[in-house]
Order: C-alpha cells, then structure tokens, then sequence
C-alpha cells in the first residue's frame, strides 16, 4: 500500500524481467518481445528482433489459429448433425416397432412383418415366463426354510415343555408315501350280484 514501497518493487521486478527475456533470446535462441507499463504509464520494452515484428507474428499466428479452430468446429457441428440425424431415425423405427408389438398400426404389416412380430411375442412371452417361474421356485424354496427354521423353533420350545415335538414337513411326506405304498398292497375284490354261499 505505501507508494514508495511498491516503486521500489516495481523496479527491481522489472529488471529482473529483462533480465530473464535477454538470456531466453540469448541462450535458447527464441524470438521474444515484452512490453511492461509502470504504475504512471511509462512504458519499458525489450524484443530480440523488433517488438512490431514480433507483434504482426503474433496476430498473424492467431489468426491461423483461429481459422482451424473455426473448421474444426464446422466438421464437428457436421458431425454432430448427422449422429441426431441417425438417432432420431433410430427412435422413430423402435416408436413404430414399440406400436406395432402394442398391436397398433398393423394395417400396413405383410404376412412376413405379421410373422416376424408374432415370432417376437412368443420369445418374449416365454423369457417373462421362464423369469416369472424362477421367481416361484426362489419364493417356494424361501418359504420351505422359514417353515422349516420356525418348525426347528417350535419342537424346540415343545422339548422344553415337555410336549410331543411335530413331525416336519420332509418326514411327513416320506410318512404318506409309505402308507400309500401299503394301502397298495391291500387286495380288494367287487362282486355285483347276489350273494355266493359261503362254503
């Protein structure tokens, strides 16, 4: 903030400046030009060459630089046109197909389309199945342990009561088939008529 103070700053920053553009001219052989204004508009200048000269290259390399940057900008937006341009034909035919497996607008469908589309349904048709039936089983199989844990629960609370436990589920059925395979072995005889003497 003191005046006198940043004069003096100004002074010695500035010739270390110089300094520093004189040795990249001298020791890397590079065109350079640097203009700096003090505080009160004086003007201190130092170029290798010309500072107008280096100046002009200057402008005119950015006008170059501008002019690819101008086309490259073109072929992008081109670019970027012709990709909305597929999307959008890409959205208008899956809209249409999306209708037509709705059942709308089949009008102008031949055999083959008719065919095709009936051939789609029936494959979709049968993954929602095979998914909606895996679904089942998961559930089955979930709701078979739960039974099966809160069975485990229950016999163990009835064993410290001490009451008969439950049979579970899998023991019963082995249970059923066994009787089912001894009613089997039962011989039974129906006679319609009246009745044989006995001898």
């Amino acid at each position: 903030e003191n005046d006198s103070s940043r004069q003096v700053t100004f002074s010695k920053r500035r010739n270390g400046l110089l300094k520093k553009a004189f040795e990249l001219s001298v020791l890397c052989d590079a065109e350079v030009a640097l203009i700096v204004f003090s505080p009160t508009g004086k003007l201190y200048e130092f170029a290798s060459s010309s500072t107008t000269k280096t100046i002009d290259r200057y402008e005119r390399h950015m006008k170059e630089l501008q002019g690819a940057w101008g086309k490259a900008s073109e072929e992008h937006m081109l670019h970027f046109k012709e990709e909305v341009a597929s999307l959008e034909k890409k959205i208008t035919s899956l809209e249409l197909s999306k209708r037509k497996l709705l059942g709308d607008g089949l009008e102008t469908c031949s055999i083959e389309e008719l065919q095709q589309l009936e051939a789609q349904l029936d494959k979709g048709l049968a993954s929602i199945r095979a998914r909606k039936n895996a679904l089942f089983k998961e559930r089955i199989d979930k709701l078979y342990k739960e039974e099966k844990l809160l069975l485990e629960e229950n016999n163990r609370l009835k064993v410290q009561l001490g009451m008969p436990s439950s049979v579970p589920r899998d023991q019963q059925d082995v249970d059923d088939e066994e009787e089912d395979e001894d009613m089997a072995d039962v011989e039974t005889e129906l006679f319609i008529g009246p009745p044989r003497k006995q001898n």
